[in-house]
């Protein structure tokens, strides 16, 4: 959730470290007050983390068309995207709105299910950005309708987003950075604008504008003329939909889809009790075991030993050496 790329500057590369740190702190604490609820769930004392170290198989709902390239354990499963599928033919309304759209083709624009509306402000601003482009747009909007609200624009409470996405005409996704409709406009190809709100969807935008499928703009500082212009560039630019048509056959191009992975990992932990030859073992070991703060001691005791053993030969051959000299002098 640090909104950088896996291509970092030192300042960035600082800044990573500093909120990786953080971020496990915030994440222990977190953790710590739901281990009561764990502890009546499980019947005996337990802890969150515990839990978490005895899956067996972990199923990831991103890809390698989103995520940047790091080494993972083998019992982590990619199944991003295994909601999406081929578009279905739109309702009659709404296949009629968007053919009107003529070459200028539709933008859609949904901030979520969790946003029901905005403030009477915000949403004049975007009603009226909307309204200057040549685009129709099909809003996902259940709030007031705007003042502003230009011929253009369509407002619906709900959007049969997938099929919307998969049609033709479709130019630019405004999104909130969800982790589905991003995946939805990847598997269609489809470029986007993010406009993230919370939680993993500044970070989730971060990725697609690292891999140049998208513009990102901040909702808190967003007004008329941003919007335009980001609209203008995704569509004008065509870089934004040949990069994302790239992730597409990215997503595409898989011995099997996402959901039939998922499907077949599930069972194959079912067909053999389990997963146990993936799982590492490092979820067992203690905190300075993992570390291995344990042998790195052993280590520092044996070289102050040897160091120490050391010394006590010198000094002696030293003093050695010197009653030799004094016991020479004293003959001669």
């Amino acid at each position: 959730m640090s909104e950088l790329s896996d291509k970092m500057t030192f300042t960035e590369r600082l800044q990573n470290v500093l909120y990786f740190l953080m971020y496990d702190w915030i994440c222990y604490q977190m953790w710590h007050d739901w281990d009561s609820y764990y502890n009546e769930t499980v019947g005996k004392p337990t802890t969150f983390c515990e839990t978490m170290g005895k899956a067996e198989i972990w199923l990831i709902r991103t890809y390698w068309d989103f995520e940047f390239p790091r080494p993972l354990l083998p019992n982590f499963v990619f199944v991003g995207g295994l909601h999406c599928r081929p578009a279905k033919p739109l309702s009659q309304e709404l296949e009629e709105f968007v053919q009107s759209s003529g070459e200028h083709g539709i933008v859609i624009f949904s901030l979520g299910s969790l946003v029901k509306n905005l403030t009477a402000e915000k949403a004049n601003m975007i009603a009226e950005a909307l309204g200057e482009i040549p685009q129709k747009v099909v809003w996902s909007y259940a709030g007031e309708q705007p003042k502003t609200l230009a011929s253009n624009t369509m407002l619906y409470k709900w959007l049969p987003q997938n099929d919307l996405l998969g049609h033709p005409k479709t130019r630019v996704f405004i999104t909130h950075g969800g982790t589905n409709g991003i995946y939805e406009a990847i598997y269609h190809g489809v470029p986007m604008i993010g406009i993230p709100l919370f939680a993993d969807q500044p970070d989730n935008m971060a990725h697609m504008k690292a891999k140049g499928a998208a513009v990102v703009l901040s909702f808190v500082t967003l007004n008329k003329h941003d919007l335009v212009n980001a609209i203008n560039t995704v569509i004008n630019d065509t870089s934004y939909k040949e990069n994302v048509l790239k992730l597409s056959q990215i997503q595409r191009d898989q011995p099997m889809s996402p959901l039939e992975r998922a499907v077949f990992w599930i069972e194959f932990v079912m067909r053999h009790g389990g997963a146990q030859h993936l799982r590492p073992e490092a979820h067992s070991l203690s905190w300075y075991q993992y570390h291995c703060l344990d042998v790195i001691a052993f280590l520092f005791i044996c070289l102050v030993i040897i160091l120490f053993v050391l010394k006590k030969c010198c000094m002696f051959c030293c003093r050695k050496c010197r009653g030799t000299r004094v016991k020479k002098n004293k003959t001669e």
